[in-house]
Formats: structure tokens, C-alpha cells, sequence
């Protein structure tokens, strides 16, 4: 619970940080670079100026939908980087001797309860990761059934169970990546509204408004599909670090420990 909490303040936190921080680069240099780099296009069609009109970063990005995808982008890897910071630290338990155990030892049911004390001595943090959970459930059920089945039986059970949590955890960055390319559409219905609107004023020769009415339309839906493809490679790279940890996990388990256990 305390974790879960941790997480939700943090999310909130990252939320917030997340919309000033875009919407303080889009007052200061994008929404202006952006209506400059417009009115300059409007004054020289106005003039009847023959040029090539260049496509800018600003103008591709000025709009509030692609403001709104940013600011979803980086919740998103905010949500990411902490999960994978805490994958990371979890990883690195991997590589520690938490059982002192010497090479052709056997482990009876009594020794059970002395091995369980330095994982239990562990700091609080570090006992709620996955390795020092399987491993102290792994002897609990050791010492108590008697049964080397039944304590494989145990760590397979709490490896997948991690899996299926870390899995729903990542149900907001799910959402995110669904809901980036809805914002993008939305911003295409709405640029296709405004040039319809102003369909009138084409007829009579004037296209500057439905040309900038179709640059939001297809700007929005452009910067929206790129972030979902930033997002989607990195939410999958996520997905593949924590699914090696708990499969790490249980091949640690089986090496350091279930091969060690004997009835008698």
C-alpha cells in the first residue's frame, strides 16, 4: 500500500510537472515563432508575392492538440522511468548472495528458518522486491509442508503473480498511448470543421483560412502518431525488463536455492 500510494503521488506530481513545463515552452518559443512565421505567409500572399512556402517545426506543433499530446508524452515516460528505475534496483538483488549456501549442501526443513533470517534482515524496501519475496515464501512453504513440489510450486506462483501486477500496472500507460492518437483525431475533426466553415471564402478565391484550418487538421494527427510511436517502443521495452526480472527471478530461485533442498 505504501508503494501504491508512493506511485499515485508521484503520478500526480509528474502530471503537473508535465503540463508546465510544455505549456511554458509553447507561450515562450513555439505559439510565437509560429504566428510570426504565419503572418509572414499571409503578408506576402497579401502582397502577391510569388515564394515556396517551408514547412516549420513551429507551425507543425503550435496547435493546443499537439500541446496536449506533449504533455501526455512526458507523464508517460515519467510513469516509465520510475518503473524502470525500480526494475533496475530490483535487478541488481539478482546478482547478490542473498542465501549463504556452499556448492553440494543439502537443505532440510529446519534449516528453513535460519536461512529466512538476513533476507528478513534486508531494509524494508528492499524485502518488497520479487527476489527476497519468492525466496522467504520459498522456505516459509519449505519448512512447512515438507514438500520440494509444492515450494516450486510457491515461487512460480508468486513470480506470476508479480507478473500479472506489473502488467496491470502499466494500465495507465496503456491508456496514454490510446488516448495521444484520439487527441490527434480530434484536432483533425476539428481543422476540417474550421475549413469547411470556411469553404465560402475559398470559393471567392481566398484560401488562406482553409489552408491554415487544414494545417491543423493534418499537423495534429501527424505529431500525435509520432509520439505513439516514441511511446509504444518504450512501453514495450519496459514490458521486456520486467518480464526478464521475474523469469530471472525464478531461474535465481531454482539455482541458489530449490536445488538445494532435500527431505532427508
Amino acid at each position: 500500500m505504501k508503494f501504491k500510494s508512493t506511485d499515485f503521488i508521484f503520478q500526480i506530481f509528474a502530471l503537473l510537472g508535465s503540463i508546465i513545463l510544455v505549456h511554458a515552452i509553447y507561450v515562450a518559443i513555439i505559439r510565437p515563432n509560429a504566428d510570426a512565421l504565419i503572418e509572414e505567409q499571409l503578408a506576402r500572399e497579401a502582397a502577391g508575392e510569388t515564394y515556396i512556402q517551408q514547412r516549420s517545426i513551429y507551425i507543425v506543433m503550435r496547435d493546443y492538440e499537439q500541446e496536449a499530446c506533449f504533455v501526455l508524452m512526458l507523464w508517460a515516460m515519467a510513469i516509465m522511468g520510475l518503473k524502470a528505475q525500480r526494475s533496475i534496483r530490483e535487478r541488481k538483488l539478482l546478482d547478490k548472495a542473498l542465501l549463504n549456501i556452499s556448492e553440494g549442501t543439502s537443505i532440510l526443513p529446519e534449516d528453513s528458518r535460519d536461512l529466512s533470517r538476513p533476507i528478513q534482515a534486508l531494509p524494508e524496501e528492499e524485502r518488497s522486491f520479487l527476489v527476497p519475496r519468492a525466496l522467504l515464501t520459498a522456505l516459509q512453504r519449505f519448512g512447512s509442508t515438507r514438500n520440494v513440489a509444492a515450494v516450486s510450486n510457491s515461487v512460480k506462483e508468486v513470480c506470476e503473480t508479480e507478473g500479472d501486477r506489473l502488467d496491470s500496472e502499466l494500465a495507465m500507460v496503456r491508456y496514454i498511448t490510446w488516448a495521444i492518437p484520439s487527441i490527434g483525431f480530434i484536432g483533425t475533426v476539428r481543422g476540417i470543421g474550421e475549413a469547411l466553415a470556411q469553404a465560402h471564402k475559398a470559393v471567392e478565391g481566398d484560401i488562406a483560412g482553409v489552408t491554415v484550418s487544414l494545417g491543423v487538421a493534418f499537423n495534429s494527427t501527424f505529431i500525435a502518431l509520432v509520439i505513439s510511436i516514441v511511446i509504444m517502443f518504450f512501453t514495450h521495452q519496459l514490458q521486456l525488463m520486467q518480464e526478464r526480472l521475474v523469469l530471472d527471478t525464478q531461474n535465481y530461485c531454482d539455482n541458489r536455492l530449490l536445488r538445494f533442498l532435500k527431505i532427508s
